[in-house]
């Protein structure tokens, strides 16, 4: 294979976490007095960290949401994914490819740490990303669209940004990974091809992407 590290995004990509985080984010926005549908949601902050919904309804309103924001979106997020959460179909045959094939990866993820966890213990994924394969936009200063994200899990696994592979399924994870340097897979599933572009190959099933790594 080409690539040295594969660096996978986390929610769309690892688990299938957008349909819910989404529409909890979108109704929480509206109860507060900022109507959001599921769609906006997913146009404005899909692979987005939290600071972009503060700052997009700061830039819009006027308005500041409540300091215990974040607190009371996660904590409705973790319950909705103790129940509902799975992993994207496919996605642990990636992963024992790339093991078996002696590839490194990683996960690079515009969520929290614990966010990261309570869904990859909930999915069983903890078994493939253990200490040091987890990174977070709590890492750096800037999440996504910015590259530093992505720069630091490259950094930290001690590869060359230019020998990683990026697999991302939103338009912001795209463009962090090519402002880093790096070669993306863009996934489809949820977000259409076009919203993708920059991307050096597209596909719309996780099945699909053992072919693509060869």
């Amino acid at each position: 294979m080409r690539y040295e590290l594969v660096i996978f995004d986390n929610d769309g990509v690892l688990v299938d976490s957008e349909p819910i985080s989404n529409t909890l984010l979108a109704g929480y926005l509206t109860e507060l007095g900022h109507p959001t549908s599921y769609e906006d949601s997913l146009r404005d902050y899909m692979g987005a960290a939290m600071h972009r919904v503060h700052d997009l309804v700061l830039e819009r309103t006027g308005e500041r949401l409540p300091d215990d924001f974040d607190d009371v979106f996660h904590g409705r997020v973790f319950t909705a994914f103790e129940r509902e959460l799975k992993p994207v179909p496919g996605v642990v045959d990636v992963l024992e490819k790339l093991t078996a094939d002696g590839v490194p990866y990683c996960v690079a993820s515009s969520g929290s740490h614990e966010r990261i966890r309570v869904g990859h213990r909930t999915t069983g994924l903890d078994t493939w990303f253990g200490e040091g394969r987890v990174f977070s936009s709590e890492d750096v200063g800037r999440g996504k669209p910015a590259p530093d994200l992505f720069l630091y899990a490259a950094e930290r696994m001690g590869v060359a940004p230019e020998k990683c592979l990026v697999i991302e399924d939103s338009p912001l994870g795209v463009q962090a990974a090519v402002a880093a340097g790096m070669d993306v897979y863009g996934f489809t599933a949820m977000t259409p091809a076009e919203r993708l572009d920059g991307s050096f190959a597209l596909f719309q099933d996780m099945r699909e992407l053992p072919g693509l790594l060869g």
